[in-house]
């Protein structure tokens, strides 16, 4: 009987070994799928196409009225959520939102629709929402100071209320809005996921109400204005079809490399210098031949500066002489509030967040990232940045606590989880190159990364003016935004269709505030008025 086995037993032998040889290690090859088992991947992901939507949470609808520059405006409100697909169509997240829509409207088709969203990447729509745009806004007085805490809402005598409806939105992981149950919020936290996740909510959103007849406007702020431009190419593609008549860019961004500092970016130091002077100006910093200048006069030197002896002198580098240096240096400090020794041994390079730490430093104090107007105090003199932005912090409290008392007792809507203010949405897909995207009618020119790898987004916006010629722009602008400059803006679009046939197509507003300008009393009532006349000429 062994002299029997031993024959077997080395077949067995021989024939394992040779499957061993022949069969890959699982690191280094993964197995190719039994048929049966790809059969079942298959009819799961059918079967998933086929799932019904979540069962939505019911909206809360109630009705109001404001008092908008003397004349009585009746609204309804909506908050509520909806759900939004994933590009192969399955329930991806749910998307927050409050509407506010005019009553005794007769034709919805006649009524212009917006739809607003703050940025971050990462912030909740709290500050368009409370900040005067709708038609409540946080008790401020006219700087912008919260007049008690925890801050209340009072009527908002400069809303848009009365010339379009209004659609305040959160993105996916801010605010309400979440990732629905066993859904990666990661595939929602990225240029172009971000972009279809808005996309889908305006669709979904016309659909529902009724109101892809309507003139259809974008308002995006900081990050949101990215988001805008982003839009305005996936909205057009062929699987949307939504033109637009307007977008309007509150603080924008369009172009990552007028913010970066990294070295070789020349082109920041001189996006930024106009905002030092703006700045200097403000805190009475500059010598009498600047500061007696009115801030326009003296912001059209300084940009004057920038191009004409600024970039020049930059671009030169080590090849200025000692000479050349020591006059650009007196000049810039008559322009900056700093002194020509700083400049120098900054190489003539001040990046923002040393800026904002040096302009006040006699006084033991720095000024606003968002708004510098506003001042705060580290806990000593003698950093080379700043500890915290003053001006975020300034209204931080007020908004958060306002915010969430008035969705939940006056709009009527609450929910277990916590608005999140600022949501957890990194690491942020930055990595946007439509040469390899899957937006639909997005050429490969767009969007890709310019000079120093930053994200460039303003092709795309180009690409879209180009195919809607309806298309109009308005950029707002505040002289003391220090977090996305004015003349970073100017930059952007003066880059834009270079042959000139855009500019009557693109309007820009100027309001002595920073980032959130519509904080400041002045300047909101100008915002409104600029944005009215704006929706008008956009729906001519």
């Amino acid at each position: 009987m062994k002299s029997n086995l031993k024959p077997v037993l080395a077949g067995l032998i021989f024939i394992f070994s040779i499957s061993m040889i022949s069969t890959p290690l699982l690191s280094q090859t993964a197995r190719p799928a039994r048929p049966e088992v790809a059969e079942k991947a298959q009819a799961q992901a059918r079967e998933a196409k086929k799932t019904p939507l979540p069962e939505p949470r019911p909206f809360s609808v109630t009705r109001h009225q404001v008092l908008i520059e003397g004349k009585v405006v009746p609204y309804t409100a909506t908050a509520g959520e909806l759900t939004v697909l994933k590009q192969d169509e399955t329930p991806g997240a749910s998307m927050f939102f409050v509407a506010y829509t005019r009553d005794e409207v007769k034709d919805k088709a006649t009524r212009p629709i917006m739809f607003c969203f703050n940025g971050g990447p990462g912030s909740s729509t709290v500050w368009l929402h409370l900040g005067g745009i709708g038609p409540k806004r946080v008790t401020m007085d006219d700087e912008g100071y919260p007049l008690k805490m925890p801050a209340g809402v009072v009527d908002s005598d400069y809303s848009l209320l009365d010339v379009t409806d209004l659609v305040f939105v959160d993105a996916v992981s801010t605010g309400y809005s979440r990732p629905l149950p066993g859904q990666e919020g990661s595939q929602f936290h990225g240029v172009e996921e971000d972009g279809n996740a808005f996309a889908e909510f305006i669709r979904i959103y016309l659909t529902k109400f009724d109101r892809w007849g309507s003139p259809k406007f974008l308002l995006g702020e900081s990050y949101g204005t990215t988001r805008a431009a982003v839009l305005s190419g996936i909205l057009q593609n062929r699987t949307y079809g939504i033109y637009l008549n307007g977008i309007i860019l509150l603080s924008s961004v369009l172009d990552f490399a007028t913010l970066s500092f990294n070295p070789g970016n020349n082109l920041s130091y001189a996006i930024f210098l106009p905002h030092y002077t703006a700045t200097a100006w403000y805190h009475k910093k500059l010598p009498p031949i600047s500061q007696n200048r009115e801030l326009p006069v003296l912001l059209e030197a300084a940009r004057e500066l920038t191009i004409k002896e600024y970039m020049p002198a930059l671009l030169r580098g080590n090849l200025l002489t000692a000479g050349e240096v020591e006059a650009v240096a007196r000049k810039l400090s008559e322009f900056t509030g700093l002194s020509p020794d700083y400049l120098k041994n900054s190489n003539l390079r001040v990046r923002h967040d040393r800026f904002v730490k040096e302009l006040l430093r006699d006084r033991r104090l720095t000024v606003g990232r968002l708004d510098s107007r506003f001042t705060g105090r580290d806990a000593d003199a003698a950093g080379e940045s700043y500890e915290y932005d003053p001006s975020s912090a300034l209204i931080m409290g007020s908004f958060a606590a306002a915010l969430n008392n008035y969705v939940g007792t006056v709009l009527n809507y609450k929910k277990e989880v916590p608005y999140a203010i600022y949501g957890n949405v990194y690491p942020w897909n930055f990595n946007f190159q439509p040469g390899q995207s899957r937006l639909p009618g997005v050429t490969r020119a767009a969007g890709r990364s310019s000079r120093d790898g930053s994200l460039y987004v303003a092709e795309i916006l180009r690409q879209a003016m180009a195919e809607n010629t309806a298309l109009k722009v308005f950029c707002c602008n505040g002289y003391y935004d220090g977090a996305t400059p004015f003349f970073g803006t100017e930059y952007t679009f003066s880059q834009l269709m270079l042959d000139g046939s855009f500019k009557d197509r693109v309007r820009m507003g100027y309001y002595e505030a920073g980032h959130m300008m519509y904080i400041h009393q002045p300047s909101l009532k100008k915002l409104k008025n600029d944005l009215a006349s704006f929706i008008s000429w956009a729906t001519k």
